[in-house]
């Protein structure tokens, strides 16, 4: 049976969903963030007869995101995914998401390595640079920064999502500056109780090669772990995979984007 969740089932769907903590990051993030009871997120439950938990699915805007650790009702979630939206954008653990791909019309397909980080591996020394941590004065800073970064994109809607995170303390962003502009960030998103993905890491094409990207990954780590938070993220480069690995990452599997 599916079913709309509410706050009432709050302390079953969160003890599933720790079954799996960082792959769920996004679905607890949120969860934790606007709740059950908004008009741009619902939530839906499969139980089995007994009433336990087997799936959910969350949307959040047009986005949908499934989780189950085992067998689930994939037509079930289908229905509910066609009746809300003719324009998919989907995305969850690759052999779970794969089930939906001849059953929904979903968009471009972006397959990642997702790696978590729950200790600190290095020497915990002191920097040979200054990383600060942004605040809302730096936005417009972060995107111009961005926008220098080829493999990067920046919406229109960047802007607004950047300023929410940073309001709401469900993201951070490090940065490192040379003669007052700054020249290499790394940000966090989604963070909650439990965890945070780590998403633009970035650094000036003029001002490469002299480790500042690891260095603030470095402070990312510290400051999260010593909060005992998991940090997440994805890649796709193996060259920047052998980096977050000497950092302290390891894949724990992959994940597919569809939109």
């Amino acid at each position: 049976m599916i079913r709309k969740l509410s706050q009432v089932d709050h302390h079953v769907v969160f003890s599933f969903l720790k079954q799996e903590p960082s792959l769920n990051l996004f679905i607890i993030g949120d969860i934790e963030a606007f709740g059950y009871e908004q008009e741009f997120q619902e939530l839906w439950g499969e139980f089995d007869e007994d009433g336990a938990l087997r799936a959910v699915l969350l949307r959040f805007y047009d986005s949908y995101i499934p989780y189950a650790p085992g067998e689930f009702d994939v037509d079930g979630f289908v229905k509910i995914i066609g009746n809300n939206t003719q324009s998919v954008r989907l995305s969850g653990k690759t052999e779970l998401v794969a089930t939906f791909e001849h059953l929904l019309p979903l968009g471009k397909k972006r397959v990642t390595y997702f790696c978590e980080c729950n200790e600190i591996t290095f020497a915990e020394t002191e920097s040979r640079y200054e990383i600060k941590q942004a605040t809302v004065d730096d936005v417009d800073r972060i995107l111009e920064l961005r926008r220098q970064i080829a493999e990067f994109s920046v919406l229109p809607s960047s802007r607004d999502m950047l300023i929410q995170s940073l309001e709401t303390n469900t993201g951070r962003t490090y940065y490192i500056e040379e003669d007052g502009r700054m020249v290499s960030s790394v940000s966090t998103t989604a963070e909650n109780t439990l965890s945070a993905m780590v998403v633009g890491v970035c650094t000036h094409p003029d001002y490469r090669q002299k480790g500042y990207a690891s260095e603030i990954m470095k402070r990312v780590i510290r400051d999260y772990i010593h909060a005992g938070k998991t940090l997440c993220l994805f890649y796709d480069n193996p060259s920047a995979g052998r980096i977050y690995k000497r950092l302290g990452f390891s894949d724990i599997g992959m994940w597919t984007m569809y939109g």
